[in-house]
């Protein structure tokens, strides 16, 4: 929600500055997104009178200009737009500033061999309008050396203001104002209401869709001229990203930013009979102002006459019928549409607008009869006219609310203890009816006592959010500060506290610590994906019916896309390596599975003298990081196999599982496919991997100890190995198998050669193992040892493995 503060100071007569509206608003949550100052960027553009204009030697397009900038020293320009003229009063750019359009910083130049100091500028290289068919033309009268922005009244600073979906009263500027004017920073000016006295009939509209469309009231106005808007409904209106377009569809704009009332004006030459609001049928479709074409259907309401639908109703209107430079008779229609209906049909429709932002939320339906008087006013005013009479179908739901409520009810919910007085005049400053005492005295013992009394509290039309007691109480500890909410501890056990996290937490906490620990970077994405996305994983099990966006729509069976899209950000943003891990859930039928995935793209080891060429991550990289963080889960690694592809997700023959058993699968890993990493624009060798934590078996309570540490007596012996093996065979086999020939004296075994080449038959290669044996008592007889040997050499012939002679 933008506006400029000016424009704020039209509702609320207040003297505090900038800073201190700044900080109100953010306290009383309205969150402040930004700030811009337009005057800030035009700095440097004066005010400057065109001396001579003679002709560019060299080109034939361009002047030189003699300039006058208001220092008393003239500064030659070269120019080349066609109205550039002696005694041409318009706006300088002085060397050193910034050109608003394209970020160019004007400095002393020369063009096709003349020397050029500055730039006369067009409105929209100031973005000021979209004229550059020539420099701006002042008034003879304009002050040259002034400051162009001082000048011409825009140092008007521009407020962003995020507004929650719940205060749909601060989708209009008065909004805004009313919550400042509560929070004591000024007085909230009256609305002043025209009285319109109707020429004739008012116009043919009914309802036949109360659920969709409550109530429809509108206007006609005969005899318009429509032009342009007024400079100051222009400039309110640009300053905050609106491009003005002529007054009719202006004043709708202009009233749905200023109060929240959106409205549309339609040309009633384009209109066959009445316009009756009503259900879509099946099939009918709507050229909307946006340019595109929706087919509408029986659960959304449209505007139509007798042969055509010409608006989304409440969303958006129809082209064929909006207002247009030659329209003459105009209809004003302001009606209340149902906020759950707006939000189910802008969904089906993938359609937002500023509109629909507003009824979606829910506008004040008391406000039908002023919004439609304030904009006949308007078009009146601007635009001449006669107006007829007001035609009202419908009701509008106007029922009244009313919530009992004590003041001591603040400091038992919210902490702070706020006196009656001031709550009542909060709450009657944003709009609350408020009657009945706060405190009655009742007598005990003969002596009077104070007993809290009750309020009713009457909502306002426009609070549609405010339901109950605790709703009033936010409202008064918002306005009267969060900061005054004081920061009390809860109490502690006396003694040690008890450990809260659950076995599941600590193993994800130290999972977590792991993953930072060995260089990823943690991320968290949504837990919804688009379809497209979910189908590149194999698909989701759950679709939203009612999700935030088209691309949130599935809950992710995977944690791979978010992280792709997250690694994509960052290569985008120049990043040469990308390390990411998250930690979280996928969604299933069977329910939910906490898992941690990994991605890493880029330079594993960036461009050195030692290893020259950067080196790229492969799925070794991603194994190690698997074997880690599956350590750190407490998964009884040194018993997991390797087998073969991992899901289609990942490169086949460059891709893996490892698991206990067939069956039980804690983890998959390897290169990313090349068809998934192009899918999200991602090029060259990117690696990844999922843990699943929930399929990693719980350890067996043995009790609150650990055993002691107890180091061996006597020094371990390593022996190599050196096997020729079939090349199918899958060396983590072979490794096992060597780990299992004497599971007694063996307390490791290792791969570390691999080789191919001479002195090694085809279909086969070498692997090469390190055997660690650990006496116990005494040291290893030449006899143990050899049959020991004897025994690896026996396991490992089990897989086709022959000793390396």
């Amino acid at each position: 929600m933008k506006f400029t503060l000016s424009w704020l100071k039209t509702h609320l007569d207040t003297d505090a500055d900038l800073a201190t509206i700044l900080k109100t608003l953010n306290a009383i949550g309205l969150e402040v997104e930004g700030v811009e100052n337009p005057a800030e960027r035009l700095a440097g553009f004066k005010i400057a009178r065109v001396l001579t204009a003679d002709k560019h030697p060299q080109a034939d397009k361009l002047q030189v200009l003699t300039v006058d900038h208001g220092d008393g020293d003239p500064l030659q320009v070269v120019c080349g737009a066609p109205n550039a003229r002696a005694g041409l009063i318009g706006v300088f750019g002085l060397e050193g500033a910034v050109v608003p359009s394209n970020g160019m910083v004007l400095k002393k130049t020369a063009i096709r061999g003349v020397e050029s100091n500055g730039m006369m500028c067009s409105t929209r290289e100031l973005e000021l309008g979209d004229d550059h068919d020539g420099i701006i033309e002042l008034a003879p009268d304009a002050p040259v050396g002034r400051v162009y922005a001082d000048w011409a009244g825009l140092d008007d600073p521009v407020i962003d203001v995020s507004v929650t979906p719940n205060r749909q009263d601060c989708m209009g500027v008065r909004g805004i104002a009313r919550d400042l004017a509560a929070a004591g920073l000024g007085r909230l000016n009256a609305i002043i209401v025209p009285t319109i006295e109707g020429a004739g009939p008012g116009p043919d509209v009914h309802t036949d869709d109360p659920d969709g469309c409550p109530a429809f009231y509108a206007r006609t106005v005969r005899g318009v001229t429509n032009g342009a808007s007024p400079d100051w409904m222009a400039r309110r209106l640009k300053a905050i990203g609106q491009k003005p377009i002529s007054a009719l569809v202006d004043i709708t704009n202009y009233i749905m930013i200023d109060l929240g009332r959106p409205l549309h004006v339609y040309d009633m030459a384009t209109l066959k009979g009445g316009l009756v609001a009503r259900k879509g049928r099946s099939g009918e479709q709507v050229l909307a102002l946006n340019g595109k074409t929706y087919t509408v259907d029986e659960s959304m309401t449209v505007i139509a006459d007798d042969e055509a639908v010409h608006d989304i109703g409440g969303i958006m209107g129809g082209e064929h019928s909006g207002a247009q430079d030659g329209t003459s008779d105009v209809l004003i229609e302001c009606a209340y549409f149902t906020p759950e209906r707006i939000a189910v049909t802008g969904q089906k429709l993938a359609l937002t607008s500023d509109a629909r932002g507003r009824f979606e939320r829910g506008v004040d339906p008391a406000f039908l009869d002023d919004g439609l008087s304030i904009a006949t006013s308007l078009v009146v005013t601007l635009c001449g006219g006669t107006p007829s009479e007001a035609t009202r179908a419908g009701a509008p739901p106007l029922a009244l609310r009313t919530i009992a409520y004590t003041p001591d009810q603040c400091l038992a919910l919210a902490g702070v203890d706020v006196p009656a007085d001031e709550q009542k005049g909060i709450l009657e400053s944003l709009g609350f009816g408020v009657s009945g005492d706060a405190d009655s005295v009742e007598y005990q013992d003969g002596m009077p006592v104070s007993v809290p009394g009750h309020w009713s509290v009457t909502v306002p039309s426009w609070r549609r959010d405010v339901d109950g007691w605790p709703d009033l109480v936010e409202e008064v500890v918002r306005i009267v500060g969060l900061d005054h909410v004081p920061s009390t501890p809860l109490p502690r056990t006396p003694g040690v506290a008890r450990p809260t996290a659950t076995p599941e937490q600590l193993v994800e906490r130290r999972v977590r610590r792991t993953a930072a620990a060995r260089g990823l970077a943690e991320a968290i994405n949504w837990s919804f994906l688009s379809e497209k996305e979910a189908a590149a994983v194999g698909g989701g099990d759950w679709t939203l019916a009612n999700p935030i966006s088209e691309d949130l729509k599935v809950m992710r069976p995977s944690l791979l896309p978010g992280l792709l899209s997250a690694t994509k950000r960052n290569v985008d943003r120049g990043a040469a390596s990308v390390r990411l891990f998250e930690l979280g859930r996928r969604y299933f039928k069977q329910g939910e599975r906490a898992t941690v995935g990994f991605v890493m793209a880029g330079e594993k080891v960036a461009r050195g003298w030692q290893s020259g060429k950067a080196q790229p991550f492969d799925a070794f990289d991603a194994k190690a990081e698997v074997i880690a963080l599956l350590a750190a889960a407490g998964a009884p690694v040194a018993n997991l196999q390797g087998f073969g592809e991992a899901s289609p997700a990942y490169h086949p023959g460059q891709s893996g599982t490892l698991r206990l058993g067939p069956k039980m699968v804690l983890a998959e890993y390897g290169v990313l496919h090349p068809s998934l990493a192009r899918q999200f624009g991602l090029s060259g060798a990117v690696v990844a991997g999922e843990i699943f934590l929930d399929a990693i078996p719980p350890k067996r309570k043995s009790g609150a100890l650990r055993a002691p540490y107890a180091p061996p007596a006597l020094q371990a012996v390593k022996r190599d190995f050196a096997f020729l093996v079939p090349a199918d065979v899958e060396a983590d086999a072979l490794v096992r198998a060597v780990r299992g020939a004497d599971k007694k004296a063996i307390v490791d075994a290792r791969l570390f050669d691999v080789f191919v080449g001479p002195g090694v038959e085809d279909g086969q290669k070498s692997l090469a193992i390190e055997v660690t044996l650990q006496p116990g008592d005494k040291s290893f007889s030449q006899e143990e040892l050899e049959a020991i040997s004897a025994s690896v050499v026996k396991a490992a012939g089990k897989l086709g493995a022959t000793l390396r002679g």
